[in-house]
């Protein structure tokens, strides 16, 4: 199992056009290549606060401009809509549209303080994976959270347990190991209120980012990618 590391630099330029305006991810590259495409770091994440690593959102090197980009956000929205089909994956599409976000509650995929899949989960997860076999060119990468209860000796080692899980299940399902990546970030990076119940429901959960590799970015470029 490959683990990500987060011990990245900082996020030099983030490009924000059309941003939350239902734009298409075709339109959304498209328009990235007007400003030539934006930088936004290596990978996942930055070095924050003393060492605990932060999701950022998905990024690749440099977001694809122009006709390039264009094929990129299309062949994205493709499979995006494919993906919204998977009962319990709420789907996003993130990086100005060249990768997608799939979050997974873990309320869902396992039982509290747990790692092991549940039979519901892995029927999700066996749709996910066959998207990612129909759709090889690209890197996968898992991510676990936790929500506030107990401290970061219990939720840091159990989100990255979760992540694993993940991991393990979808190469079971014929996902090379070389495609995918994971990490747990334990409760640091929370996506609700955690004085709420329903608040720590939403904070424990799974994310599953899928970018383009550079086969794909390369096909892109040359005009050659379906």
């Amino acid at each position: 199992m490959k683990k990500l590391n987060l011990f990245a630099s900082l996020l030099l330029c983030v490009a924000l056009i059309f941003s939350g305006c239902g734009a298409s991810n075709t339109t959304k590259g498209t328009a990235i290549g007007g400003g030539g495409g934006a930088a936004i770091g290596a990978g996942i994440g930055a070095l924050i606060n003393g060492g605990k690593g932060a999701a950022w959102g998905a990024g690749i090197g440099a977001v694809v401009g122009g006709a390039a980009g264009a094929l990129i956000g299309n062949k994205m929205d493709k499979q995006k809509k494919e993906l919204e089909a998977i009962n319990g994956a709420q789907v996003e599409s993130v990086n100005d549209g060249q990768a997608i976000k799939v979050t997974f509650e873990s309320g869902i995929l396992f039982a509290t303080n747990s790692s092991t899949l549940n039979a519901a989960s892995k029927t999700s997860l066996t749709q996910f994976a066959n998207s990612l076999k129909a759709n090889p060119d690209t890197d996968v990468e898992i991510y676990g959270h936790t929500d506030s209860t107990g401290n970061d000796k219990i939720n840091i080692p159990l989100s990255k347990e979760r992540a694993s899980s993940v991991e393990k299940f979808l190469e079971t399902q014929g996902i090379t190991a070389s495609r995918l990546v994971t990490d747990g970030f334990g409760s640091s990076q929370p996506v609700a209120d955690n004085s709420t119940k329903a608040g720590q429901a939403q904070n424990r959960r799974v994310e599953v980012y899928i970018l383009p590799n550079a086969k794909m970015i390369q096909d892109a470029k040359n005009g050659t990618l379906k």
